[in-house]
């Protein structure tokens, strides 16, 4: 039974926390944020602050989800042409644009892009991808790496200061010059990937409240009520205790016997205390399903005082995450992970 308890808690946080990274990824995918994050970055790198002074890679956590989808598009305008066979050399101080690096870096990895509302697509550049890139720059200079350090320098590139201590580290070998961008690169991606895990860990937390309180999951109330379900479950399946009878018998009094036990042996406690949700769902046996509206009873869930410590553990649970609990899961129930 204890087992049973462990497992029914697992499983529950389980499909709660699948639930919050499910929202959480539809977020980032309708609003392109890791391609707007990954842009921003490269933006502030490449050509500097933006034309009013300021990073364009957010500083905070309410500016990623609320200046990066609705404000500034660092993203460059998606183009369906293949990469130019010569790339433009880099302008001069007086001719250069506030993203003269961004859009040639694009066009040198536009093959990999796909649409997206006029805007490109693409949220991960392979390290080796972007040392070649920046190698096709070089030759397009009169004097090579050397030539783009300059033109870089003079256009006052943040990229300049990296690039110049990954030439001077190469001993200005090309080759070795290529693998340490691809190095420096991929490591300024591992960077780059945890400061962004860092302000999702917010938001997550933020659907985590939402979806604890949408279906108003008191952790503490499923598990007594777990434990209940499966005691009464293991009696009625001995069929020999005279409790297991006489709790049907009370349960079914005045109704069909055959459709209540139906109905009580089908539904287990996680489907019990999801009823409780702002909007339930019914499947009948025959016909079709029907939504609910528990507004009432909601509300009167939620500003009910003794159900804020079941809430509280629920919510916690949330923030170790999907991974965490199906971890967990596997180990309850002996499942190996295979690679």
């Amino acid at each position: 039974m204890y087992a049973d308890l462990a497992l029914g808690l697992a499983l529950a946080f389980l499909l709660l926390s699948l639930l919050v990274s499910g929202l959480n990824e539809a977020i980032v995918r309708v609003l392109s944020i890791r391609s707007k994050f990954l842009w921003a970055y490269l933006r502030d790198t490449l050509d500097g602050a933006g034309p009013a002074g300021r990073s364009w890679l957010p500083a905070r956590v309410r500016d990623v989800f609320a200046a990066l989808p609705f404000a500034r598009d660092p993203r460059p305008r998606h183009s369906d042409q293949p990469a130019p066979p010569e790339p433009v050399p880099l302008p001069d101080q007086e001719t250069r644009t506030d993203d003269a690096m961004v859009t040639r870096l694009y066009q040198r990895v536009q093959e990999i892009d796909h649409p997206k509302r006029g805007r490109t697509s693409i949220s991960d550049i392979p390290p080796e991808r972007f040392a070649v890139a920046l190698m096709e720059l070089a030759a397009a200079e009169r004097d090579g790496v050397e030539g783009l350090l300059e033109k870089l320098k003079a256009i006052r590139s943040p990229l300049y200061g990296h690039l110049q201590g990954v030439w001077e580290t190469a001993q200005r070998d090309l080759d070795r010059f290529r693998k340490g961008v691809e190095s420096w690169f991929d490591g300024e991606m591992q960077r780059l990937s945890l400061l962004y895990k860092r302000y999702v860990k917010w938001v997550l937390a933020v659907l985590g409240l939402a979806v604890t309180l949408l279906f108003t999951m008191d952790g503490l109330e499923y598990g007594k009520t777990l434990l209940r379900d499966n005691a009464f479950r293991a009696s009625v399946a001995g069929l020999v205790e005279a409790d297991a009878y006489g709790g049907l018998k009370e349960r079914c009094e005045g109704s069909d016997p055959v459709g209540c036990i139906t109905d009580t042996l089908s539904s287990p406690a996680l489907v019990k205390v999801l009823d409780h949700a702002l909007v339930s769902v019914t499947v009948p046996e025959t016909g079709d399903p029907s939504v609910t509206w528990n507004g009432a009873a909601w509300w009167d869930r939620v500003t009910t005082l003794s159900h804020w410590p079941g809430y509280l553990l629920t919510y916690v649970a949330l923030l170790f995450g999907a991974p965490f609990w199906w971890d967990v899961l596997r180990r309850i129930t002996g499942i190996r992970s295979r690679r």
